[in-house]
C-alpha cells in the first residue's frame, strides 16, 4: 500500500508539472523551463544531502551518471517542447511509448532474450503510437514526432537503472541526476535565453518541486513494489492531465489520443507483468517495464 501511494503521489506530481510547464511555455522557451526545473529540482534535493551526509555523494560510476544524463536531458528537451507544441493528453500518451523502446534496447544493450508475446506487445505498442501519430493525415504534426523520440530517450536511460539499482541507493540516484541535469540543461537555454518575467517563476520553482518530488516517490515506489503492480497506478496521470487539461486550457481529449493511448498502455502493461514474471524465475533482475517518468 505504501509502494501505491507513493506512486499515485508520483503521478499526481508528474501531472501537475505537465500543466505547468504549458502555462509557463506561453512566456518562456520549453528549453528555458527544463533548465529552471533542473535548477530549482537541484534545490528541493538537496536536503536528501542533509539527511543522508555526504557519503551519498559517493559513487564508482560518475562517467556512466554523465552518460545517462547527458542522454536524459534530451529527452527532456524533446519531451518540455513537446508538451508545448502539442495538446497535453497527446504528449503524455506519446510519453507511454518507452516501455516499448526499453524492450527494445534491453535486446540491443543487455543482450536480453525477448520472445514472441513481448515482440507482439511491442508491435501491438507502436501500432497504439501510430494512431495517436496518425501519419499522413491532416492531424498530423511534426510536434509528435518530437514526443516519440523524447519517449525513446527516456526508454534508454531508463535501461541504466538496470546497472545503477545494483550499487547504488535510491536517494543517490536521485540527487546525482538530478544536479548533473543543471550544467547539462544549460547550453540549450542559453542559446534561446530571455530573463524571465516576474508572473512566471512561481511556475518555475514548481516545476522543480514537483519534477524532484515526483521522481523521489517514483524511485522509491519502485524498491518497495513490483513495477507490474505500480504500472498500472502510473498510468492515472493521463486521466489527471486530460482533465486539468480541458479545464485550464479548453482541450479535449479525441478518439485517436484514447483508443491510441489505450492500445499503447495495454501493451505497456503486458510487457510489465511479462517482465516480473521472467524476473521472478531469475530471482534477481528488477523490472524497468515501467519507464522512467517524464523528467
Amino acid at each position: 500500500m505504501r509502494a501505491v501511494l507513493l506512486m499515485v503521489a508520483s503521478t499526481c506530481c508528474f501531472g501537475l508539472m505537465a500543466i505547468i510547464i504549458r502555462i509557463a511555455s506561453k512566456s518562456l522557451h520549453p528549453f528555458e523551463i527544463a533548465f529552471f526545473r533542473s535548477f530549482f529540482g537541484a534545490l528541493a534535493a538537496a536536503p536528501l544531502l542533509w539527511r543522508n551526509g555526504r557519503s551519498m555523494l559517493h559513487t564508482d560510476r560518475l562517467i556512466f551518471y554523465v552518460l545517462r544524463c547527458a542522454i536524459g536531458t534530451l529527452g527532456m528537451l524533446a519531451g518540455f517542447w513537446a508538451i508545448a507544441h502539442l495538446p497535453l493528453a497527446q504528449a503524455i500518451a506519446l510519453s507511454y511509448s518507452s516501455p516499448l523502446f526499453v524492450t527494445i534496447g534491453a535486446v540491443l544493450f543487455l543482450g536480453e532474450v525477448v520472445r514472441l508475446r513481448r515482440w507482439s506487445a511491442v508491435v501491438a505498442g507502436f501500432i497504439g503510437v501510430l494512431v495517436i501519430v496518425r501519419p499522413g493525415t491532416d492531424g498530423f504534426t511534426a510536434a509528435s514526432l518530437v514526443a516519440v523520440f523524447a519517449a525513446a530517450m527516456t526508454g534508454i536511460v531508463t535501461i541504466s537503472i538496470k546497472f545503477l539499482s545494483r550499487s547504488d541507493p535510491a536517494d543517490t540516484i536521485v540527487l546525482l541526476t538530478t544536479w548533473l541535469w543543471v550544467p547539462l540543461s544549460l547550453p540549450a537555454a542559453l542559446w534561446v535565453w530571455q530573463w524571465p518575467p516576474a508572473s512566471v517563476w512561481p511556475w518555475l520553482i514548481a516545476t522543480g518541486v514537483l519534477g524532484t518530488g515526483g521522481q523521489y516517490f517514483w524511485t522509491h515506489a519502485l524498491r518497495l513494489a513490483d513495477a507490474s503492480t505500480l504500472a498500472p497506478f502510473s498510468y492515472l496521470q493521463l486521466i489527471i492531465v486530460a482533465v486539468l487539461a480541458w479545464l485550464t486550457f479548453g482541450e479535449t481529449l479525441d478518439r485517436y489520443t484514447a483508443l491510441g493511448a489505450a492500445i499503447v498502455i495495454g501493451a505497456s502493461l503486458y510487457i510489465a507483468r511479462r517482465e516480473a514474471k521472467l524476473a521472478r524465475q531469475r530471482h534477481a533482475e528488477p523490472v524497468t517495464a515501467v519507464a522512467e517518468p517524464p523528467v
